[in-house]
């Protein structure tokens, strides 16, 4: 298979947005070390980034030098063990009865509100 520009432009290569502390956002490909940009918006900042991994690839592949393809995405079970406090497990039980949920249930969203974390649409 010919590796060439437009092949590694296809690869989902993971993007990293997050908010700029001078006012916008930044943007990131991490496999890609060194290639950053950034824009007002995040729509902006999203097409530069795209920009900045065609630059960051056709310099790469104009000296020769080694590509790196986006991790592998690994298999997850959806099951994570941990260990807390007597009293933080009481508080979160507590929470959760009064929210009518499950405990499970309280727990993940509490996460996924924590990180930002917004599911996928399928």
């Amino acid at each position: 298979m010919n590796k060439d520009l437009a092949y590694y432009m296809k690869l989902p290569y993971r993007i990293v947005l997050y908010p700029s502390p001078e006012g916008g956002y930044a943007v990131e490909i991490p496999e890609l070390p060194g290639c950053l940009s950034q824009g007002e918006t995040k729509e902006e900042a999203l097409a530069m980034i795209e920009d900045a991994k065609r630059c960051w690839l056709v310099d790469a592949l104009e000296h020769g030098d080694p590509i790196p393809e986006p991790a592998s995405h690994e298999e997850y079970s959806g099951r994570i063990l941990i260990r807390t406090t007597r009293s933080l497990h009481r508080a979160l039980v507590e929470r959760a009865r009064e929210e009518n949920t499950s405990l499970n249930q309280f727990i993940n969203y509490q996460l996924a509100r924590g990180i930002g974390y917004k599911p996928e649409k399928r």
